[in-house]
């Protein structure tokens, strides 16, 4: 087992039991409404999620890991997100774990594709979400003018790079700026080897947008039925805490939520961060702040099952013995 794969374990296992020691999920179970036994199909909702989001990333596959099984893929998928939900690498540290594990089938650049085209793909589906559902609630909800105001401006920007990382993706430009410094003898030896890398990668992603035309647009398809699965969670807690909520509100609060996370995807969320943007969330909807933590609590509870599981899924995938090819 390398030393990457060895840290990511260690370091995942020591934070899921800070969580668990912070959150007490026991305490839940004992709380007289039953708070954690009402909420297991709130976790089997993010259960759901995980299944279209590995449908869909498999979309993001090129030959030959696009012929593996579907359960290898959601075992890589729950595990390389578990790092992301429990380790402080930003959501980077997962998608290296994806990358390296589906290495072990096939060595190549394409494993490092699949990863690059399933971010891309998760982050238009996410822009694609917040749009569509902000124009849909837009005079049904009230919120204000300035949140309105940051929500268009953030998601211009964004969608603006978004944009440009889809199109510098299909012209195979990544390593373009390594590429020019090569040119002019910089950077020496070092920078001549991660050129060649970055190169072998562009021409396998221009080589995966060749060869399947349709496979990011279905594959954001898929990732957008995952993130629908966060409207049906919001709807089962409004249910259970808030039953007389209107859906249009309950979706508000949901959008504002998808929204903090597509501007925060660079924070890990293991540091206070999911369960503040769900109390703004909820407080900009008129929620009382309590409610919002309550939420980001469960949630958490959620994260906490499926990254242990994920966790679990990691060590399997590293015991087997797998002789990988190569391109």
């Amino acid at each position: 087992m390398s030393k990457f794969h060895t840290i990511n374990i260690l370091l995942g296992g020591v934070l899921l039991i800070v969580m668990l020691w912070t959150i007490q999920p026991l305490e839940l179970w004992r709380d007289p409404g039953g708070l954690c036994g009402r909420l297991l199909a709130f976790i089997l909702i993010d259960g759901v999620a995980g299944v279209l989001f590995t449908i869909g990333w498999r979309k993001c596959l090129s030959s030959p890991h696009r012929e593996l099984p579907f359960s290898p893929v959601y075992r890589i998928y729950l595990a390389g997100n578990a790092i992301n939900n429990l380790t402080p690498t930003a959501a980077l540290g997962g998608e290296l774990a994806k990358a390296s594990l589906l290495s072990r089938w096939h060595r190549g650049p394409e494993a490092a594709t699949a990863v690059i085209i399933g971010k891309l793909a998760h982050a238009l589906a996410q822009m694609l979400v917040i749009t569509v559902g902000s124009l849909t609630i837009l005079g049904k909800v009230q919120l204000p003018f300035h949140l309105w105001l940051a929500v268009v401006g953030a998601s211009v920007i964004i969608g603006a790079g978004i944009m440009a990382f889809l199109v510098v993706q299909r012209a195979g430009r990544l390593g373009g700026i390594l590429r020019w410094l090569v040119r002019r003898n910089l950077g020496g030896a070092p920078l001549q080897r991660a050129a060649g890398h970055v190169n072998r990668v562009d021409q396998a992603l221009k080589g995966f947008y060749a060869a399947h035309p349709g496979g990011l647009p279905s594959a954001v398809c898929w990732h957008m039925a995952a993130l629908a699965c966060g409207m049906a969670q919001y709807w089962f807690f409004f249910r259970l805490f808030a039953p007389d909520a209107p859906l249009s509100v309950v979706a508000g609060v949901w959008l504002v939520g998808s929204w903090l996370d597509l501007v925060a995807f660079a924070l890990p969320h293991d540091v206070g961060i999911l369960e503040g943007t769900r109390v703004l969330a909820f407080t900009t909807l008129g929620f009382g702040a309590s409610l919002g933590l309550t939420y980001g609590i469960v949630y958490r509870f959620a994260q906490i099952f499926w990254g242990a599981a994920g966790l679990f899924l990691y060590v399997t995938l590293l015991s087997q013995t797998r002789k990988p090819t190569s391109s």
